[in-house]
């Protein structure tokens, strides 16, 4: 279990330059915007406008703080997302836009490669002890709000905007919350065939 800090992210230009993105974890480690395998960021989002495009990408987005946008990716109807919301999945390689609903936000984005990762992003709110088995290749926790106590082969307590990283195998985890808390637990798996 890694314990990733919100204070120890790495912030980045947008690859549109059109923001700042906030780098929660990557693999493989020291991956660039153009070669990882899967990427968890946060962006915050300060005007309405295009999104970035990456070839052969699968995407999830999440709102985090604000009031929301709404999402108009090609192909689809316009899509609504508020802090309320469930994660929105689409491809990163078609063209997107987003309009804010009335100011700025910061989102999640979980993004893999086509063909060899899949994910899947759960948004969860917890306000009783709840019991997390990370059974993907790859499972990040991210703490929204709230302190939690991480209980598994050691004891940590983690902060708003933290993260737990695990691996497969890892022990079942408890999560207490001091509070209602709002986590997002990210599963990521490795495609058969792409070992």
């Amino acid at each position: 279990m890694r314990i990733l800090r919100a204070a120890e992210y790495r912030s980045m230009p947008w690859k549109n330059g059109g923001g700042v993105t906030t780098e929660i974890a990557i693999s493989p480690d020291g991956a660039g915007l153009d070669d990882f395998d899967w990427r968890v960021s946060m962006a915050r989002v300060e005007c309405s406008g295009p999104f970035s495009s990456f070839a052969g990408v699968d995407r999830t987005l999440a709102v985090l703080a604000g009031q929301g946008i709404v999402l108009d990716v090609a192909g689809h109807s316009p899509t609504e997302l508020t802090g309320a919301s469930a994660p929105f999945s689409f491809s990163a390689d078609v063209p997107t836009g987003a309009a804010l609903i009335a100011g700025p936000i910061t989102d999640l984005n979980v993004m893999t490669q086509r063909g060899r990762m899949i994910h899947v992003v759960e948004r969860l709110v917890i306000s009783a002890p709840t019991d997390v088995q990370p059974v993907a290749d790859t499972t990040l926790i991210l703490s929204l709000g709230g302190g939690i106590t991480v209980t598994g082969d050691e004891s940590v307590r983690i902060g708003p905007l933290d993260a737990l990283l695990l691996g497969q195998g890892a022990p079942k985890l408890r999560l207490e919350p001091a509070e209602d808390a709002t986590l997002f637990v990210v599963r990521i798996h490795r495609v058969a065939g792409n070992d």
